[in-house]
């Protein structure tokens, strides 16, 4: 069976709760064909995809799909694009935040998604779940994650992307949107269905 390395993040910002790593962990372990690897990665520059891409060297995915948080959006969001920038609003989870450095210093502007993008937003809307295709992970922990592993990864036929899914409704202030978690879980599966 294929392997596929799919990660969530732990919390930041202040909350005690991450909807990436709680509907990660709550996949099952076969999907589609796919046998799953799922690892919690902390929501730290660098040290976030150092950890994604120890673990691929150890298990070795035919695939590689890193989900985080967006708290904002009302949909899943697949992301089309990771930007060598690393800008932080906020601190990460270990006091960091970088002003407009290079994820890699002379490495590409930009790395296209190897995932099936568009069909993962298409099909994941197809099941009556909100979700589009995104064309900006930002600047934080998460598209640095997405940038190292497209980096790491390009040129080999390791497929890797980005999906940001919403709050949970009990992390979302009122007015903000959010999405339950077992649709989330279950947008992810048919994710991977698509792969």
């Amino acid at each position: 069976m294929p392997q596929l390395l799919i990660t969530g993040f732990d919390p930041f910002g202040g909350e005690t709760v991450n909807p990436a790593w709680e509907a990660v962990k709550r996949l099952p372990d076969a999907i589609g064909g796919w046998t799953l690897h799922k690892l919690e990665i902390p929501t730290v520059f660098a040290d976030a995809s150092r950890a994604v891409i120890a673990e691929a060297q150890r298990i070795k995915p035919d695939a590689v799909i890193c989900v985080g948080q967006a708290g904002g959006r009302a949909a899943v969001t697949p992301e089309m694009v990771g930007i060598n920038l690393r800008y932080g609003r906020i601190a990460d989870n270990a006091g960091c935040a970088p002003q407009d450095e290079p994820v890699v210093p002379g490495a590409p502007t930009a790395y296209l998604a190897t995932l099936p993008v568009r069909a993962m937003a298409e099909a994941v809307s197809a099941a009556g779940i909100p979700a589009a295709v995104s064309y900006s992970a930002g600047a934080f922990v998460c598209n640095d994650v997405l940038y190292s592993v497209l980096h790491h990864f390009d040129g080999t036929g390791v497929r890797s992307g980005f999906i940001h899914v919403p709050f949970l409704p009990e992390q979302a202030k009122p007015g903000v949107p959010s999405m339950p978690l077992d649709d989330i879980v279950r947008a992810l599966e048919i994710c991977i269905q698509t792969l």
